[in-house]
Parts: C-alpha cells; structure tokens; sequence
C-alpha cells in the first residue's frame, strides 16, 4: 500500500503501469462504451432513480472499440496472464452439491463420453475434455455434440502418445471449438504466472470433496510451488490449518482465516494422505505481486468534509489488507467522504471483491452467481467487518477498462445504496473463469458461470451504467496519471448522499 503525496505541485512523471491495458505501444484508453448518450446521463443536480435505466444496443463504433479491448483479455501482457480470471483456489468451494461449477477436481470425478467409447485419448485431453462436459457455462457446447466432438478433434492420437505439443494442440482445438474467447489452454509457464491470485500463496487449490465433504486439494499443485515440494497430491484430506479445523469450512473460509495475518510467511495444513497424518509446513510465496492500492487525503473542503482518494489497480491476493488497512488510515485522519477509483482495473480475483465489499458494508448481497444447469447461488458480504462509517458518502469511479471484479463491486455497493457510480460505461464483463490446473502441468480456463448484481442485473457485454458522467465529476486527466489523475474537487457529496437514501435508492436485503 503506498499512500500518495498530499501535494499537487509535483512534476508528473507518467507511465504506463502493469495494470493497464497495452497494444504495440499505444496505450489503450477506449471512449465511452456508454449505451446512451452523455448529455442524457442522469445530472448530480437532478438525481432520478437509477433503477429506471434503459439499456439497448452498444453503437458500432463503440462495440469496436470494446471488441478491440475485449481482445486484450486473452494474451499475457506485462509478463503475467490478464486478470480477468476467477481465482483458481476459490470456485470449487461454491457449491457444495457439486454442480457445474469447480475449480479443480480428482480426474475421476470428471464427466465421461456417454456414447458406447471409451476415454482413451492422452490424460491431460480426457481431463479437459471431462471438465468442460461437467463445468461448462455453455451445457450446449456451442451447438455441438461433445462426445462427437471429443472423437473429432482427438483424431489419429493415441492413449499413448509422449508428444506434449501435439497432445496440446489437440486440446486448445477442443476448447477452441465451444467459440468462447475467455475460455483457453495455459502452458505450464503462463499456469504457474497465473498464482498471483493464489490468496493462499502455497500453489494449491483448495475443494470440498462431493462425497465426504472434507476440504481436499483438489487439482495437481502448481510445478514448483511450496505445495508441489511437500509432496501434497489430488485428494489429500486438509483437516486444520494453521491447527484450525476445516470441518464444516469453505476454501473461502479459508482464505478469510489466512488474510487476518496476511504477512505471515508461512501455513501449516495437516493432511491425511491415505491412512497417513502429517503436517506440513510450507512458505507462502505471492510471486513478487505488487501492492495495487493507492491512497491520500485528497482535499479538506470549507464546509469541513476531508476527502480520501483510493486508487485500486487490480484485484490479486494483496488487495483486501491492503485496502483495508488503507481505510483505517484514511478513517483516523478524520475522512468523512471517498472516492474509490477503479479507472482503469481489469478485475482479477472474484473472491476478493466480495470480501471488499464487505468493508463498505455488512451482511448484504454481493453477487448472484448461476451456473451452466441454473443453479444460483447468492453472496453476501462478511458480517460486522466495515472499515468506514456507514454514513460516509463513496463515489466509485469507473470507465470502459474497469471490468470483471471491478464490476462486481462497483454493482455490489451501488445497488445497496452504498455508492454512486461516476464515469464511463464500464466493460461489461459478467462471466465468470475458472483455472484448472491439469495432471501434466498445464492449466484449463473455462467459462463456468455468469453474475448478476444484488437487483439482478446481467452486465455481461452491457457493462454498468454510471449515475454521473464523467464529464460531470471526474477531472481531466486519467486515472494512472498521478496528482492530476485524483482530483476529487467536482465530486458532488451532498447528492453522493441524496442518491445513496429512499426514496433515491432501495436497498436489496
């Protein structure tokens, strides 16, 4: 966390940051993907209830550009994969029926052709292959057959065949073919960048089993990591870590008890392995992930109101202490007004979004998650673990880079009357990813499931629509632009706070 300098006389040295979104050299920072026009967004002046948002068609200039960003998503940038992934440790723990929605699990446990065929592809295809059928957003497989197509793209290769690059190619054509541009093959090197959404540290996803219900690891650590070298593998019962039991837990809950000493360097599971106990002590490594959290005191206005500026640059396993120790700060410099910047954040880790949100308010629904069989399940924020005054008024800024878990958030603490959105459209990203990590090292990510916000609103290609231009309350200059890019002085509080109270707004319990 890097509190900035509380000054606007400095020179501005500007860069562009690992956060951003780059192609070839030019800095992509798409026009508004706004659905209606700026002069008809609503004014801070004359506040209507937002829930009376119409929503059509994105224009085709404006649905190139998204296109031309949506792109952007699907290659490594800046030495690491996007951050528009559901953290791989975290899915599986959603639903503990076990319906189409996981992050991992035992290669037995995966869907097998149901026509008179066997599996008798390569491992890491049959695996994929499985996954896909039972985890899939889309159970129509992009209009195909998938036992046919498992036949189809497998062709001449056998059970037995060592040539990794042809048994690989193989599989991207297999996923490639559900005509869904999130979901796609990881190479060991890209799988193993990709922990830096580990919340865990350790290179190992965390799943209830279906029968037992007992925390189990469940997919091949990642190559390498601190789980890898201790020897844990598929199946391994966790029964406590750090000595508390994971009986009746979620890997989420996990997560929670981790993140309270988040500099602790090391974690201790004890597994049952078999009939064997033992426990093991492995190092947390977060691969050098960088703080994303900025923050300052931004103004002190002549009515008295003293504002903090929080920038977030991405959502990886750092950001909720980080952020949170950031509001604390803020809060005992007596800050009574926020603004949350998330210009610019391409997402990252779903789980951390929701914990965020619990921040800013307690108990409330975050997300409504639905599966590729319908099944929903609804996220509520934490109890009793707000940083802020609930009373204190948040502006979310937002523009048409912000997506994923940015929207997530953004959606969360606007539809429960917590903040008003200001800005651009946002990207309009309401699917849901989750990475597999595959017997041979390499990793699967596939679209499993889609979000709505607390009203029930899909974003998906749609994105948020702001309650206030930008050109209404933002400065000028961008949001990675330093001092300049953090002006809060058009912020309008007193309607931040109309907006934020009935009749404006009505909560969603």
């Amino acid at each position: 966390m890097k509190p900035l300098p509380n000054t606007r006389n400095a020179c501005v040295a500007v860069a562009l940051v690992s956060s951003s979104i780059a192609l070839s050299e030019a800095f992509i920072q798409p026009a508004s993907l706004s659905i209606r026009s700026p002069a008809s967004l609503t004014s801070p002046l004359v506040p209507t209830p937002r829930r009376s948002t119409q929503r059509t068609g994105l224009s085709s200039t404006n649905a190139d550009k998204r296109n031309q960003l949506d792109d952007c998503f699907n290659v490594i940038c800046d030495g690491f994969i996007r951050p528009t992934l559901f953290a791989a440790a975290l899915t599986a723990s959603i639903f503990s029926s076990q319906p189409a929605f996981a992050d991992g699990t035992p290669n037995e446990d995966v869907a097998k052709p149901t026509t008179s065929s066997k599996l008798n592809g390569p491992p890491a295809y049959d695996e994929a292959w499985g996954l896909i059928k039972k985890y899939a957003l889309d159970q129509k497989y992009n209009g195909q057959d998938w036992d046919e197509a498992y036949a189809k793209y497998l062709k001449d290769i056998s059970s037995t065949s060592t040539d990794e690059g042809q048994i690989m190619k193989a599989t991207s054509n297999l996923v490639g073919s559900l005509g869904d541009k999130y979901s796609r093959v990881l190479d060991k090197e890209s799988y193993a960048r990709i922990q830096k959404f580990d919340l865990i540290g350790v290179g190992v996803t965390l799943m209830p089993d279906p029968s037992t219900k007992e925390i189990i690891v469940g997919a091949p650590p990642v190559q390498d990591s601190a789980a890898f070298q201790a020897g844990l593998k598929v199946g391994d019962a966790v029964l406590a870590v750090n000595g508390v039991d994971t009986l009746g837990r979620t890997a989420f809950d996990i997560i929670d008890q981790i993140s309270e000493a988040p500099d602790a360097n090391v974690v201790t599971f004890t597994i049952r392995s078999g009939d064997e106990y033992r426990d093991v002590t492995m190092k947390r490594e977060l691969l050098e992930v960088k703080d994303p959290v900025s923050y300052r005191v931004s103004e002190t206005r002549e009515d008295g109101t003293k504002v903090g500026y929080i920038r977030v640059s991405e959502f990886n396993s750092r950001v909720k202490p980080s952020l949170e120790a950031a509001l604390r700060d803020l809060e005992g410099q007596q800050v009574s007004a926020y603004v949350l910047d998330l210009r610019g954040n391409p997402g990252g880790a779903f789980q951390s979004a929701v914990e965020i949100a619990g921040l800013f308010m307690s108990d409330k629904l975050a997300t409504d998650v639905v599966d590729g069989n319908g099944v929903s399940l609804k996220f509520r924020t934490s109890a009793n673990k707000v940083a802020i005054d609930p009373s204190e008024p948040i502006a979310i800024w937002v523009d048409g880079r912000s997506a994923s878990a940015s929207e997530v958030l953004s959606g969360a603490l606007r539809d429960n009357c917590r903040a008003v959105v200001m800005g651009d459209q946002t990207f309009g990203k309401g699917l849901v990813q989750a990475v597999y990590g595959l017997k041979n090292g390499y990793g699967l990510v596939l679209t499993v499931a889609k979000y709505l916000t607390p009203a029930g609103t899909d974003i998906n290609k749609v994105g948020i629509v702001p309650d206030v231009s930008k050109e209404e309350a933002l400065p000028s200059s961008p949001g990675f632009v330093p001092f300049f890019g953090s002006d809060t002085s058009k912020v309008d509080f007193n309607n931040v706070k109309t907006r934020m109270s009935a009749p404006m707004c009505s909560t969603i319990e």
